[in-house]
């Protein structure tokens, strides 16, 4: 069974969809189109853009949102047995399912980056990945972590976990994971503390545009962040969306759940190759592929 995933932010480059841009009319088509939606050029910033203009989290969403999938519209006889998208990436699943509209997509995903700018000016944090310690060690001692905010955000794969909270909260965890036998505790270039609790007002505002938006059932399942189970009901999807801000992404356990019902072959389909890398390092038995 052939399961496609689709990445989240972190995956950007400058050129990003170019080549797709000049050589399918399809691809240009969707390209204008979202220009118009956003309201600004967004194809300039991606084909031609900066490192630093490409990483601002209402530029980078909507651009990584838009290579996937645009590269998914154009691969003939799309037929997905499964879906998951990591953190922003589950957008483009959605879409890939057919659960949602590519323009409906791009306005949520528009509107989860803006809010998400948001939650971080009003609450200053940040995010750290701790490398070589155990996903349970790791969220023991975020929980004991007194007075200040640090949760374990992202399971990435075995060994590799991402810490989200207040500034003073991920110092004082990353001291103490060091302590604890962590290999290394990297700060990463992010704007604020996603999918930690201090993403609730983004959360909120995410859940009033989910709810005015059309979903469809999926062609097939998507495995879904908040809590790595397959989903096909509508409510489900759209509950576990909203949940997703401020829950964290369990990638190790959705790609072990996508293996488990019959996964063989996970394909990326977006910018970069990070997923690919993560889906051997938790399951090396797979075939991994990108478009």
């Amino acid at each position: 069974m052939k399961a496609y995933v689709f990445p989240g932010q972190g995956s950007q480059f400058s050129g990003m969809g170019k080549d797709l841009y000049e050589n399918n009319a399809q691809a240009r088509a969707l390209f204008d189109k979202a220009n118009e939606i956003l309201g600004f050029e967004i194809t300039k910033v991606m084909f031609e853009g900066t490192d630093e203009e490409l990483k601002q989290t209402d530029v980078t969403q909507p651009a990584i949102f838009l290579h996937s999938v645009i590269l998914a519209s154009t691969i003939e006889n799309f037929q997905p047995d499964m879906v998951a998208g990591h953190s922003l990436g589950e957008f483009s699943a959605l879409v890939a399912a057919g659960a949602l509209a590519f323009e409906d997509a791009l306005r949520l995903v528009a509107k989860r980056a803006d809010a998400m700018q948001r939650a971080c000016v009003i609450s200053p944090s940040t995010m750290a990945a701790v490398l070589g310690l155990d996903d349970a060690k790791i969220e023991e001692i975020c929980a004991s972590i007194e007075g200040e905010v640090v949760v374990a955000a992202n399971f990435n794969c075995p060994g590799q976990v991402v810490i989200s909270g207040t500034h003073e909260g991920v110092r004082l965890a990353g001291e103490k994971l060091k302590e604890a036998g962590a290999k290394r505790v990297l700060p990463l270039p992010v704007g604020g503390a996603f999918h930690s609790p201090l993403m609730e007002p983004a959360r909120e505002e995410l859940a009033a545009a989910i709810a005015s938006t059309a979903f469809s059932t999926p062609r097939c399942p998507i495995y879904q962040n908040v809590n790595a189970q397959a989903a096909t009901e509508i409510e489900t999807i759209k509950e576990n969306l909203i949940a997703q801000l401020t829950a964290p992404v369990r990638w190790t356990q959705s790609v072990r759940a996508m293996v488990a019902d019959g996964a063989t072959e996970f394909v990326e389909c977006g910018p970069g190759k990070v997923l690919q890398g993560l889906v051997k390092k938790i399951a090396s038995e797979v075939n991994t592929a990108g478009v």
